[in-house]
């Protein structure tokens, strides 16, 4: 495009992947063809005005070096860009400008770019020579956590901004995501975005459908242009042949483990990190609970429910750091278990109505909509008390629930292996749509028994709802467990008053 061209007159400017083959060959090496093909992606979005970007490439595919030869393309095509480069942390960041400023000072096409001031040509930032005068240079470096307020780019250049480091926790995945918002007050209109990086987990601002559990309606990067370039194609066909042979394929996956060589190699969103639980074994389903007034049973879909069970994990205080939840799980007759609904429940703090009052209340009126026969509180330090404030708001709304407390003996861990292990693998765990928007699943994606931080507030209270129902995959129902009685008055539709 010629209005993003600054070539003298009658000169015709280099494309972008002969520019990427000349210095190649300057350090006697050769150009791979997925180079040229990741060049001619870069080039063609340029030319075409496309602003929104992202590049993936496994592990080693040298996309930084690539990206590193496009940002000198450009100043080559039009000096008076700004262009910011943000990366997971400062020092990555100024490795990407340094290599930059290697290319302007050696690279045949760009040797007249170099200022004489040598104060213009920092580790950090450099501002080559250029007609535009403005307070910001030509490329500057900024780690993603950094304050970039004040500002401004034509382009921003986003650099393996996700690692371990910035996304193994949903708070630092969430962090992430804020300060990459603020980039829409840097960029000037019309400015151009440039994600390169490889996903780190399944919850990866990389992914191309969003993710309903952490409230995403579009992914992150709705609306970018993608190219994708795994290790190996869909015909397991390698795509760099010249630097991997199929040895040292199976020596990687071997060596890092298949989570991580699905993500860093093959460009899959998976949990680096190795969780226990395999929540793609999980089966989800729409249906609402339904009850059939002539013969009093109950379904979900075309399945007969027979058993349920709701398990409560009381917590006050935004201080304790755990999240209030219950847990409400049916059974049908074939040994399956169904996760109908999860409550992270939360309290206004304005109301005069006490904390443990308005989570009553809050659990009483699930109790209602599902014709809860029980409830069990896990009884620990304010779980004592609980109880009796439930049964007491039970019997002034009018709801024949019956509580039942319990002291838990068995570690969280033993009881969350115990609940989901074995049905898991058999796949007879089924979950609700609206459950999938809650974090259930991606505390089920991220627990590791020993050494997790990650929460597992609501997976502990799908554990208890499920480790109490009676047994369908065992001989003998598990003892204390309750059968679904069928003697609560009955009507059609599940939002009714009892």
């Amino acid at each position: 495009m010629t209005d993003k061209t600054e070539i003298s007159e009658g000169v015709q400017p280099a494309g972008f992947p002969l520019f990427v083959v000349i210095w190649n060959q300057m350090q006697g090496m050769s150009t791979p063809r997925f180079h040229i093909q990741m060049a001619n992606w870069l080039e063609g979005a340029w030319e075409h005005g496309k602003t929104r970007l992202l590049l993936m490439a496994f592990r080693g595919a040298g996309k930084s070096s690539i990206v590193a030869l496009f940002a000198a393309w450009l100043l080559y095509r039009k000096a008076d860009l700004r262009l910011l480069v943000l990366a997971a942390d400062f020092g990555l960041a100024k490795k990407m400008v340094r290599n930059v400023k290697r290319i302007i000072e050696r690279h045949p096409l760009t040797k007249g770019l170099k200022p004489d001031n040598p104060a213009q040509w920092a580790e950090d930032r450099f501002t080559v020579r250029r007609a535009k005068v403005s307070r910001d240079p030509s490329m500057q470096a900024k780690g993603v956590s950094s304050n970039i307020t004040g500002s401004h780019a034509d382009v921003v250049i986003c650099d393996d901004v996700e690692v371990p480091n910035t996304s193994d926790s949903a708070e630092k995945r969430e962090d992430l995501r804020e300060r990459l918002r603020e980039i829409a007050y840097v960029l000037t209109a019309g400015g151009t975005q440039l994600y390169v990086g490889t996903p780190h987990d399944y919850y990866s601002i990389y992914a191309d459908c969003p993710r309903e559990e952490i409230g995403e309606e579009l992914s992150f990067l709705n609306g970018f242009e993608r190219l994708a370039l795994p290790l190996l194609n869909e015909e397991e066909e390698c795509l760099w042949p010249e630097k991997y042979s199929p040895e040292d394929i199976e020596k990687i996956k071997i060596e890092t483990g298949p989570n991580k060589f699905e993500s860093q190699m093959m460009l899959r969103e998976t949990n680096i990190m190795d969780g226990r639980l395999d929540a793609d074994l999980l089966r989800y389903y729409e249906d609402d609970l339904a009850h059939c007034v002539l013969t009093n049973k109950y379904f979900i879909g075309s399945a007969e429910i027979v058993t349920s069970s709701a398990w409560w994990d009381p917590a006050f205080g935004k201080k304790s750091g755990d999240s209030s939840v219950l847990a409400v799980v049916f059974g049908d007759a074939g040994g399956n278990y169904y996760i109908h609904h999860t409550e992270y429940i939360r309290v206004d703090q304005l109301l005069r109505e006490s904390e443990a009052v308005q989570q009553c209340k809050a659990i009483a009126q699930i109790a209602r909509d599902y014709r809860l026969p029980n409830i069990t509180v896990e009884k620990n330090g304010i779980g004592n008390f609980l109880p009796r404030i439930l049964n007491n708001t039970l019997e002034n709304m009018k709801i024949p629930t019956r509580i039942r407390d319990v002291a838990t003996r068995k570690s969280k861990e033993y009881r969350i292996l115990e609940a989901f292990d074995a049905l898991l693998a058999a796949e007879r765990i089924f979950v609700h749509k609206n459950v999938q928007k809650t974090p259930f699943v991606m505390e089920m994606r991220e627990w590791k028994p020993g050494k997790s931080r990650a929460r597992d507030d609501g997976l502990d209270a799908v554990a208890g709802a499920i480790n109490q129902s009676p047994d369908r995959l065992a001989s003998k129902p598990r003892t204390g467990s309750y059968a679904w009685p069928h003697s609560l008055p009955s009507k059609a539709k599940s939002d009714f008053d009892v």
